[in-house]
């Protein structure tokens, strides 16, 4: 995420689902049963369930409680702080949508170069209900719960030749929703045509990306982690995808997460080869702002990346990509146990390998000057061994162009700026078999 960006929190009143304390009144009435908004024309009976209507005294009044939405799926009225239905989890209508964008001033001190991705969280992370012993899997010999068992689209392990390599990609893919997003997606979708990666781990993805991703053509070749009905009801995500078999994928929220982060695991079967177990992740990310510039995270994200591994580590072949949000001046070096390996510096030494780039990165260059190596691949191989990594996403989108105001010296000067797929670049990690 941008150096220069922030998500803040807004509500937007939507129109209001009003129950009537009579079904002669002019507004609509819910059924006390199956809550269902009947016509001021349906006086006796609900149309879906025929629950006769009840006595005014048992009906709710829209008007003198807290404003409330309408489920566009089962119709329940959600109070707004609900950020999705309580009875089915449908996501309210667009036109309460929790989310915005806001530029930050460039009053931010320039002392604050150690910034890395930066945004506030859309929402603090919610209570988790606790889990029922059929809905944990062991990963690593971490308890985690699991999201579904998949009946993968990929090659079964017992079928086809085996494969000569493993290509894995991650990338943020940015959810700024106000800057060529349908745009953007769909040249990262080229990306993935290109490379053809057999393994994708996706970082800061939203409903809209999704649906936009699910609608491409290169989609019928994965199988994704996340449903769609899970994707409609998250705010960002974390998602992976595999065009060999998934066997299963699993989630688990860290403890000490204010914004919603969590590692997603999955385990796949390579064709002819060992299995091999896939994580991602987005770690707590730094969140310099007023009053105080110093909420930096570091602590949670070091304590988020021990956390992983812990869970991870008991695996032969396991690969660890994401938007790790690591900055080794202020965080130190990647807690990373004997055997396992940091990608980039084992095969590009004395790269400094900058995935979030200003210089780099011509969408960015009229932000505040910035580069750190955000996004990381971290292996612990006994049957695989490094073939190579690549950044990918580097080139502007052809004919696309956007304009962002940037105050210098108290004037406000308009820069037309290239749009590329994302704030970040990708990495492409090929795996070779030993």
């Amino acid at each position: 995420m941008s150096a220069s960006r922030f998500l803040r929190l807004i509500t937007k009143p939507a129109p209001l689902a009003m129950s009537s304390s009579s079904p002669s009144s002019s507004s609509s009435w819910s059924c006390t049963k199956c809550t269902f908004l009947n016509s001021p024309s349906q006086k006796l009976n609900c149309m879906i369930c025929l629950t006769p209507v009840s006595t005014p005294s048992s009906l709710s009044v829209s008007s003198n409680d807290e404003p409330k939405w309408a489920c566009k799926g089962c119709t329940f009225l959600n109070t707004y702080k609900n950020s999705a239905c309580e009875i089915c989890g449908t996501r309210p209508p667009s036109s309460s949508s929790l989310l915005g964008f806001e530029d930050l001033t460039d009053s931010v001190p320039e002392s604050n170069n150690s910034v890395g991705s930066v945004f506030f969280p859309l929402r603090r992370c919610s209570k988790r209900k606790a889990m029922d012993d059929d809905d944990v899997i062991e990963v690593g010999g971490g308890s985690v719960k699991k999201i579904n068992e998949i009946e993968s689209k990929g090659v079964a392990s017992s079928s086809g030749e085996a494969f000569s390599c493993v290509k894995i990609l991650t990338y943020n893919v940015w959810f700024r929703e106000d800057l060529e997003l349908s745009n953007r997606m769909r040249a990262i979708g080229h990306l993935i045509q290109l490379h053809s990666p057999h393994l994708i781990c996706f970082q800061e993805v939203i409903p809209e990306i999704y649906e936009i991703f699910r609608k491409s053509n290169w989609w019928k070749e994965y199988t994704c982690s996340v449903s769609l009905d899970a994707a409609q009801s998250k705010g960002y995500f974390c998602m992976m995808l595999s065009k060999v078999g998934m066997k299963s994928s699993s989630c688990r929220s860290f403890r000490n997460s204010i914004m919603g982060r969590d590692l997603s695991v999955a385990e796949v079967e390579v064709p002819g080869r060992k299995a091999l177990v896939v994580a991602t992740s987005h770690l707590e990310s730094p969140c310099p702002g007023p009053p105080k510039w110093d909420q930096m995270f570091s602590r949670e994200r070091v304590e988020q990346a021990n956390e992983a591994v812990e869970m991870l580590r008991a695996n032969p072949n396991v690969v660890f990509g994401g938007d790790m949000n690591w900055d080794d001046k202020l965080d130190g070096k990647f807690p990373l146990p004997e055997k396992w390996v940091d990608v980039w510096e084992v095969l590009k030494p004395g790269d400094l390998g900058f995935t979030y780039d200003t210089k780099a990165n011509p969408m960015l260059s009229g932000n505040r000057a910035l580069q750190k190596r955000l996004d990381r691949f971290f292996c612990r191989l006994d049957d695989y061994k490094l073939g190579g990594v690549e950044m990918v996403g580097k080139e502007a989108i052809p004919g696309l162009s956007y304009v962002k105001e940037k105050r210098v010296r108290g004037d406000v000067k308009k820069l037309e700026l290239p749009v590329l797929p994302s704030d970040h670049f990708g990495l492409l990690l090929t795996l070779l078999p030993k």
